[in-house]
């Protein structure tokens, strides 16, 4: 006996993903309903490679009564208005947005970092996914935390477009075509030419001159990881099509090695250590894509301070930043609270 699953946002890149991975990992389903603005009823969606298709219905007439999970990728704005809606109905929301991540009465869940969380969920009948860049970032750092007590965590992102969604895709395929072919450039969806670039802006930018998308890294990470970690984040947007990558400057209570955190690192679950001192002995974004686990490459000791380390951190950003952790907290919600059969 399987759940019924409804998937929201079902036609953009995450919900497309999201019905990918819930086919891939045979996640047990008696039904699947795609979810999407009125503008996308009617169109097909394909279940990954099954060969099924689904047609979408329009989320304000959809009834999630009898639904057990939603999977929830249509942005703050409608999340805002429907979620609360399926919640009430008795269907367990898995959120992709921002809107519920700071919420005291909503756990903020990356599986492999904070399992026992899921357990609050009955106090709004809601779940939060955390920030595509924090989650790759606290599944790195949680069995080093484990191991030796983190104390300060300096973080650069380098993130792909597909984390701005279709149009940053697009933005990015037409720049690159405009400028091979000596056509003018002219930036939509980003602040600046993103093709040939780099933009140390994501999202809005705030009072003490940070941006929301590096507030969002501090505070989840906090909340997910422990709240006496300090932690500092420069989030720039690379030209990139899919897989955020993250170099992370680590400072620890007490000594660890750099072999002592390979060795860490290894058997972590979740994480794929690649970590050859020679050419190519690492993994970059490219080769994450399509992939579940996050990378880890480049440890090695910072002299500088004391129980230092610098490790270089990739994930496919579609993926474990939103629908493969989706996913895997609606498994761990299953094994744990919604058992079926």
């Amino acid at each position: 006996m399987g759940y019924r699953v409804a998937v929201v946002g079902a036609t953009g890149n995450v919900g497309r993903e999201m019905l990918a991975i819930l086919a891939e990992r045979e996640f047990p389903m008696d039904e699947v309903a795609a979810v999407a603005s009125s503008r996308s009823q009617g169109i097909e969606v394909e279940i990954g490679d099954t060969g099924k298709k689904v047609k979408c219905q329009n989320l304000e007439h959809f009834d999630f009564s009898g639904w057990d999970i939603a999977l929830f990728a249509a942005g703050s704005g409608p999340t805002k208005d429907y979620a609360p809606k399926a919640a009430a109905a008795g269907c367990v929301v898995i959120d992709n947005s921002s809107l519920y991540r700071m919420d005291p009465d909503v756990p903020l869940i990356v599986p492999e970092v904070n399992p026992d969380a899921i357990d609050d969920y009955k106090k709004r009948n809601i779940i939060a996914n955390p920030n595509c860049s924090t989650a790759q970032m606290v599944v790195a750092l949680k069995p080093l935390h484990d191991a030796a007590g983190i104390k300060r965590v300096v973080v650069s992102t380098y993130q792909s477009v597909s984390g701005a969604g279709k149009q940053g895709m697009d933005e990015l395929f037409e720049q690159s075509r405009a400028i091979f072919v000596g056509d003018p450039v002219e930036p939509k969806k980003f602040t600046k030419q993103i093709a040939f670039n780099v933009i140390p802006h994501i999202d809005v930018f705030l009072d003490d001159g940070s941006t929301k998308e590096e507030w969002k890294m501090v505070a989840e990470t906090k909340k997910i990881l422990d709240p006496k970690v300090k932690v500092t984040a420069t989030c720039v947007r690379v030209p990139v099509f899919v897989g955020h990558s993250e170099s992370i400057n680590i400072e620890f209570e007490r000594e660890i090695s750099a072999e002592e955190a390979q060795n860490i690192l290894r058997e972590a679950p979740g994480i794929m250590l690649v970590d050859k001192r020679d050419d190519g002995g690492y993994v970059t974004p490219i080769e994450s894509a399509g992939d579940y686990a996050t990378f880890i490459s480049r440890v090695r000791e910072d002299p500088t301070v004391e129980n230092g380390l610098n490790l270089w951190c990739v994930s496919d950003n579609l993926r474990k930043g939103a629908a493969l952790n989706a996913v895997q907290v609606a498994e761990l919600l299953g094994r744990r609270h919604l058992k079926k059969g």
